[in-house]
Parts: structure tokens; sequence; C-alpha cells
């Protein structure tokens, strides 16, 4: 049986920790952080932390923790489900349907673009298993949930693979399994990962990661 976007996320303890890690590995390969693919806001808002994907190409994801659980609403701009494909620039039936309250008004900042979405995956606290949205998908067709979950990059491969492709950087792999595995950040490994990078400007910034939490 082919494997569901569901099937795709890990723990929400273990989806952080891999988001800040890419996020950390994004500081280290590309000093503009508006052209970072993923990133990391440890204090979002108060108990709440934020992980954003975001493929320039007019793609992104939000991902945020909070005590109540944690919710991830994604847009794909070529999706059916688009806000902008819809007659009234509606969000599709079904996406918010079943969300909880409380993880639902995670979303109601204006940076977390509510309305422009076309899929919601959540998982409250006291639950073990991740929920979708029932929308009904004409076939074919893909809300963009399975594509964008796809790019929370599971292994230090894949991460390797993606950077290639994206930074257009050769990383080297014993480096990147480092920091997948957990060892701290040094600035030999930085200067190994990007000779460019100010060692002590990436340093400062991954102090906010708390990568260690």
């Amino acid at each position: 049986m082919e494997a569901t976007v569901l099937d795709l996320l890990p723990e929400p303890a273990i989806l952080k920790k891999q988001l800040k890690i890419q996020a950390a590995l994004n500081t280290i390969v590309c000093q503009e952080d508006w052209l970072r693919y993923h990133s990391f806001d440890q204090d979002w808002a108060e108990d709440v932390s934020m992980a954003k994907i975001d493929n320039g190409a007019g793609d992104r994801m939000y991902i945020l923790f909070s005590p109540d659980g944690c919710i991830l609403k994604g847009f794909d701009h070529e999706s059916e489900l688009s806000p902008y494909a819809q007659d009234e620039h509606r969000v599709f039936d079904g996406i918010y349907d079943d969300v909880p309250a409380q993880l639902l008004s995670l979303l109601d900042d204006d940076a977390m673009e509510k309305d422009v979405v076309t899929f919601c995956i959540w998982r409250e606290s006291s639950e073990s298993n991740w929920r979708k949205g029932k929308v009904a998908i004409t076939e074919g067709e893909s809300d963009g949930s399975q594509f964008l979950v796809g790019c929370i990059f599971q292994t230090p491969e894949d991460f390797v693979e993606f950077a290639e492709g994206y930074f257009e950087l050769s990383l080297p792999l014993d480096i990147v399994v480092k920091i997948y595995d957990g060892a701290s950040i040094t600035g030999d490994m930085i200067k190994a990962l990007n000779p460019d990078r100010d060692v002590k400007e990436v340093l400062y910034e991954l102090k906010s990661l708390n990568l260690s939490d």
C-alpha cells in the first residue's frame, strides 16, 4: 500500500528537531535569510515555535508547535484547491473543518496567511496520530501536501541531494550526518560546509535555534 502523507510525518518532537537541523544547515549554506528554504523561529509567540518551508516559487508551508499540539498549513500554488482557483477566492471546503480550535487559532496571525492554503495537517498533544482535513480532491489533482511534507528531509543523504540542486553546493555528507545525529556545530564544520560564511555570524544565528532543546 502506498504511504500517505500522514505516514511521512514522525513524532512531533522528532519533527521539530529535524526542522531545526535543516534550518541550521540553511543558515550555514545561505547568508541571505530571505533565500533560505528552511527556517525556524524558536520564539514565534508565547510558548509557540514556528518552522517555515519556502521554495521561492510560490509554494510554502508553516509548521507551528505549541503545548496543545502541532499544526501544518501548506500552500501549493498549482493546486486546484488554491483559493486563487476558486471563483469566490475562498478556502476550499473541508480543509479547516475538523481542526481543533486551539490549534486553528495559531494561524490567526497575519503572517500565517491563513486563507492562502491548500492543505492542513495537525496533531493534538493528547493524540497519537496525525490528522488531515477531509477534502474532495479530483482524481489526478493534488493539494500539495505530499510534495511539501516531502521537503522535510528525513536523512542526511536527502538533504545533501537537495542542497546540490537548490543551492548548487556539494556538501560533505559526513559533516551533514554529524549534524543530523545531534553533534554540536563547530567553526570547522561551518567552514567545511561553506567556506564563504563568517563563522562568528553563523554561530550567533544558530544560538537562536536552541538546537539542544
